[in-house]
């Protein structure tokens, strides 16, 4: 019977079990938006989970979107996440880095030269953003000429290319949350009239063509791909989200990626808060390595897995602060609570002082 803690073979990366690690900034980068070793101790902690997403990591100075996340676009950031890489797979482990772009959820204050951050449509988000002299407004981005998009695609497939000279077993393109390739998929945030807007095939397009030029960068079998289809976060929304996404699941087929990892529902909402969504149909759509992702105990967890619903789970909280999740989990071990007061400040304190059960 295959569950939780049974192997698994997501493309060319052999996972111990199929407990993920998902994606969490944390806000712990060094001068330079460089990985340092306390970061390379937090992942190395949790290397005993089958796979290890890293915090989203921008490609490029302009997809910074908060302070002191790591970069993955200069050689001082690649040596810096090489100290993580050979941590955590010392450690048995196996990590793949999130690609990121913030697009519109920025600000100049966090841009090259103070520039306004760029995005599909010159369409100001609602809310505020941190920066490094506190929280301020949004700003109204800039649209992306069609001139600059062959240049962006380059970056991830260049970021994908650094990634692997860091020694990552493999990447994920981060396509949720509401950030830039987020906001080309969806109606609210993509008003273009050109190639890249309108019906959601011309919305879907940047995305595709970022797959593609990943995966000839560095094969197929080491990329995945992140989806969130009605998380509202940084003001997203669209207006029909069951056919998008169906759509760009049936798109991924013939790439043969590594693994799909769907963000269910709306973040920390209970589920029955959720918008409704059949992630069922995106299951049945897709022919590859199925990741869900949020809301998910134990029991919940194992019986997605068992059942065939799911091909792993990712877990975000659970993992933050329970380092030794697979293990407290196969001993139905009590769990530490996760301390929300230090999710983005507090160096070691929330971040790599958790007790194990051996503690």
């Amino acid at each position: 019977m295959t569950d939780l803690f049974s192997p698994a073979r997501f493309g060319a990366i052999d996972l111990a079990n199929r407990v993920v690690m998902s994606s969490l900034t944390r806000n712990r980068a060094g001068a330079g938006n460089m990985p340092t070793p306390l970061i390379a101790e937090y992942y190395r902690q949790r290397a005993s989970a089958g796979l290890i997403l890293t915090e989203a990591t921008p490609i490029c100075a302009e997809g910074h979107g908060y302070p002191r996340t790591p970069g993955i676009h200069t050689a001082e950031q690649i040596a810096g996440w090489k100290q993580v890489t050979q941590a955590v797979q010392g450690a048995g482990g196996k990590i793949a880095l999130q690609l990121w772009h913030v697009g519109r959820i920025s600000h100049p204050d966090l841009q090259p030269d103070g520039a306004l951050p760029v995005a599909p449509s010159a369409i100001r988000p609602a809310g505020q953003v941190f920066t490094e002299q506190g929280m301020k407004d949004y700003v109204t981005p800039r649209a992306l000429e069609l001139a600059e998009i062959p240049r962006l695609i380059a970056q991830f497939a260049q970021a994908a290319l650094n990634a692997m000279e860091a020694g990552f077993d493999g990447v994920e393109i981060h396509a949720g949350n509401g950030y830039l390739l987020d906001q080309f998929l969806r109606a609210s945030t993509n008003h273009r009239t050109d190639a890249y807007g309108g019906s959601k095939e011309k919305r879907a397009r940047l995305l595709l063509e970022v797959l593609d030029a990943v995966c000839s960068a560095i094969g197929s079998d080491r990329v995945g791909l992140r989806l969130s289809p009605v998380t509202p976060f940084n003001d997203i929304a669209d207006d029909d989200p069951q056919a998008t996404f169906e759509y760009v699941v049936t798109q991924l087929n013939p790439l043969k990626l590594a693994f799909l990892d769907v963000l269910q529902g709306t973040g920390g909402a209970p589920r029955e808060q959720w918008p409704l969504f059949d992630y069922d149909r995106l299951h049945a759509l897709y022919e590859g390595n199925f990741i869900r992702n949020n809301g998910y105990d134990f029991e919940t967890a194992q019986q997605a897995v068992v059942s065939g619903a799911a091909d792993a789970i990712a877990f975000g909280r659970l993992l933050l602060a329970n380092p030794d999740l697979v293990e407290r989990f196969r001993r139905g071990a009590p769990l530490n609570a996760p301390d929300y007061d230090r999710l983005y400040t507090g160096e070691e304190k929330g971040y790599t002082d958790y007790p194990f059960l051996a503690d």
